[in-house]
């Protein structure tokens, strides 16, 4: 496995990005996973998760959807992009799918076993890239948003849909969750929704508790048994 990654550059709506490319050892066909970043842009947190993948097994390439490879420090601009992508879903679904396309080039990649997986806004991103019909074996979102400009696109997901939320996360309030929820059933999604109680928003990353913001914090608990519930659907779709 490489440790540094591959840069790849690709591009959508006139941007270039720039994502990070893992590779399991060996050299055989190997599924793609695509791991969509928190809110800020690719940080390590969003590289670390793309290695642990890779050292399962997976081609798995960070995915850049801010462009070239940008990291965003600033809270209002953060938001401000933020809510751009919740206004405009085909914008983040042009961008995802233009990752995946970089993904499924990459010459060790079985471009008939793919998943998506994201944290925050990235698990959101995930999810639009697969109500776009994008031709997956499951999406996966981690404290991710829920919401969506386009729920009626839900009938277009061809995967399994999983997501985790921290019970007391004050980004996704129970109404989100509910109204999550009636969509995906409302239109077949095979989904499910694991709820962890006494955790946060930011539960995978462990430098949550430095930010001082209420609400946010990391849980090694959550992260670990999201993580193997990950694996499990991975397993159950065929994917390892």
């Amino acid at each position: 496995m490489c440790v540094s990654g591959t840069k790849v550059a690709y591009s959508a709506e006139g941007i270039e990005f720039i994502g990070t490319v893992f590779a399991p050892a060996g050299s055989g066909p190997a599924p793609g996973v695509l791991v969509a970043h928190e809110s800020p842009g690719v940080t390590e947190h969003t590289l670390d998760a793309a290695r642990r993948l890779a050292g399962m097994g997976f081609v798995a390439m960070a995915t850049d959807y801010q462009g070239g490879g940008q990291v965003v420090t600033d809270r209002d601009e953060m938001m401000r992009r933020f809510q751009a992508f919740l206004a405009d879903p085909g914008s983040i679904r042009a961008r995802m799918s233009a990752a995946l396309e970089a993904l499924k080039a990459q010459s060790r990649v079985d471009s008939g076993r793919l998943a998506a997986v994201g944290y925050c806004y990235g698990g959101a991103a995930a999810i639009e890239l697969a109500r776009s019909g994008a031709d997956l074996k499951a999406a996966v979102g981690y404290h991710s948003t829920l919401t969506t400009a386009r729920p009626q696109d839900a009938t277009q997901i061809r995967c399994p849909v999983l997501v985790h939320i921290g019970a007391d996360d004050p980004v996704i309030p129970v109404e989100q969750r509910t109204a999550f929820q009636a969509e995906m059933t409302a239109a077949g999604v095979d989904w499910r929704l694991v709820l962890y109680g006494r955790t946060g928003h930011s539960f995978t990353n462990p430098e949550a508790d430095g930010w001082g913001r209420p609400g946010f914090a990391y849980s090694a608990a959550a992260d670990r048994r999201s993580w193997v519930a990950t694996q499990d659907l991975f397993a159950e779709v065929g994917l390892t």
